[in-house]
């Protein structure tokens, strides 16, 4: 599954394809890069309990073998419609501006589309993410379920005119974490 998916020019950074034993790693990144609110954002309401989207969480990995970087995307629908949820992105500190964030970018999406799905959304920055195509001009009538800053829900199309009339709320639609529904089992037993 791991694999020189892409590789840097510098040769000492390598896109692969995100491994079961990065999980610790991952979550210190995740916690370093986003800060410790990071499980309060409404895409984490969509994220909560589920894995990632088949094939589709990279990580970026420095000469050493270290996970540096990352991007995950989520199966999400609204309308009727099957999408993505494309987040979170994050770098190492030590690692900023050496274009590791748009190569995951550039990576995943080039993933989602050979896989074949319609659209990809995210919440974020629209200066940085429009050089991949992302805007808000498609998502005006979508909504999460939490709040955000409707010039912050950004969307891109995969296939010509996937989010043309898009509407309705964002719900989780992926595979269920059998961690978590391990968690919970223990809970409740623990509860009777």
């Amino acid at each position: 599954m791991t694999s020189d998916l892409m590789s840097f020019s510098e040769k000492s950074f390598v896109v692969e394809d995100e491994a079961e034993g990065d999980r610790l790693a991952l979550e210190a990144l995740l916690d370093c890069a986003m800060g410790p609110g990071r499980r309060r954002k409404s895409s984490e309401k969509l994220r909560k309990g589920r894995l990632p989207s088949n094939g589709l969480a990279f990580v970026v990995r420095n000469g050493t073998g270290q996970v540096i970087g990352t991007v995950r995307l989520w199966d999400v629908a609204a309308g009727g419609r099957s999408l993505l949820l494309l987040g979170p992105l994050a770098v190492d500190a030590s690692s900023e501006g050496k274009g590791i964030g748009s190569v995951l970018m550039r990576h995943a999406i080039t993933r989602a589309k050979e896989q074949g799905h319609g659209a990809i959304i995210l919440v974020g920055d629209a200066p940085y993410y429009q050089r991949f195509g992302f805007s808000a001009e498609k998502t005006g009538s979508l909504m999460m379920p939490g709040p955000v800053e409707r010039d912050r829900l950004l969307g891109v199309d995969l296939k010509p005119g996937y989010l043309d009339g898009l509407a309705g709320l964002l719900v989780a639609s992926g595979r269920r974490s059998l961690r978590r529904n391990n968690r919970d089992n223990a809970r409740e037993l623990q509860a009777a």
